[in-house]
């Protein structure tokens, strides 16, 4: 073999074996969502995209089960143990009943964190939250207690009714009732995060309840399959459709009077600081009360006795400000 060709052999199994080890020191961290082709999640993979181009060394794995169930994130999970990922950060369907699954990945050595809709504390080492959940459920009954001056029944149209999130929000939203005593709260009913369903409780809200005046749905699915319901039962005026929504879905719901103002987080900025917080764990910062762990751009998350941190207040969104954001997320 001549020298030359001899180099250039050398410099080409050089060259595969750099690739390998670049392979290998890429960081794969697991974006687990409640269920594929929502928009919010769909929204939080591109903040999650953002961080791993950000960080250098990151895939990201962007998946979920078909249909919000535990049972679907549950083999989603034992196929990324199999994979052997080095961090899985999930919205949980089911706190207690993922919680399994996610121990099994930590005992592997996988970093878990929870985001958006929390997982029990020993399936877990920390939970971000996308705001206070306090401030989420007192917004979501201001929401509507602003446009009812003289008071009257709501209801509220949630997700599933062992979605973490949501069930902490609705249990804050109510401790602070007693500051609006002309609103009744009639009912709380459950869509599953299902736009069939959510539309066909709303209208079961409507028929059951005549004098409604207003539907509080803290779920992306929910409000909008609302506002829909609203509208084509020839309510707009009456009934006020208000929660958490993306800007994207209800331009339309804003434009048509359906709802009036609605409140969400950013959700690209919370898949972007899950990721964030999922490899800066995974990388040997310490999750424990007290610790300030950095979100890039997000700043740092301060863990409370619980290991929970909040990560930013809820923004509203109304005809003012609909068109700025509609074509952001």
């Amino acid at each position: 073999m001549s020298i030359l060709k001899k180099a250039l052999t050398t410099a080409a199994m050089a060259t595969v074996l750099m690739a390998g080890t670049a392979q290998a020191d890429t960081q794969r961290i697991a974006l687990v969502v409640k269920a594929l082709g929502i928009g919010f999640f769909e929204a939080a993979n591109e903040g999650a995209q953002e961080a791993a181009a950000e960080l250098g060394d990151v895939e990201i794995i962007y998946t979920g089960p078909t249909s919000t169930t535990a049972e679907g994130q549950i083999e989603v999970i034992n196929a990324l143990i199999a994979q052997g990922v080095d961090a899985i950060a999930i919205s949980a369907n089911d706190p207690d009943s993922v919680a399994p699954a996610l121990r099994r990945a930590m005992q592997r050595g996988i970093t878990v964190i929870s985001w958006d809709s929390g997982v029990a504390p020993e399936g877990r080492q920390m939970h971000l939250n996308p705001s206070s959940s306090e401030l989420i459920g007192n917004t979501i009954i201001k929401l509507a207690a602003d446009h009812m001056p003289e008071g009257g029944d709501v209801a509220v149209l949630s997700a599933t009714a062992t979605s973490t999130n949501q069930n902490i929000w609705i249990e804050e939203m109510t401790k602070v009732m007693d500051n609006y005593p002309d609103i009744n709260l009639v009912a709380t009913v459950y869509g599953d995060d299902l736009a069939d369903k959510s539309y066909r409780e709303a209208q079961g809200l409507m028929s059951t309840y005549p004098d409604l005046k207003a539907i509080i749905a803290p779920t992306t699915v929910g409000i909008l399959a609302a506002s829909q319901a609203v509208a084509d039962a020839g309510k707009i005026g009456e009934v006020n459709v208000t929660g958490l929504g993306l800007p994207s879905e209800m331009a339309g719901a804003v434009e048509s009077g359906a709802t009036i103002s609605f409140a969400i987080w950013n959700p690209i900025d919370l898949g972007y600081a899950a990721t964030m917080l999922a490899y800066n764990i995974a990388n040997g910062a310490v999750a424990e009360p007290g610790a300030s762990i950095p979100m890039g751009r997000m700043g740092e998350a301060v863990l409370d006795e619980n290991n929970e941190a909040a990560m930013s207040d809820p923004f509203t969104y109304d005809a003012s400000n609909i068109d700025e954001f509609k074509s952001i997320f």
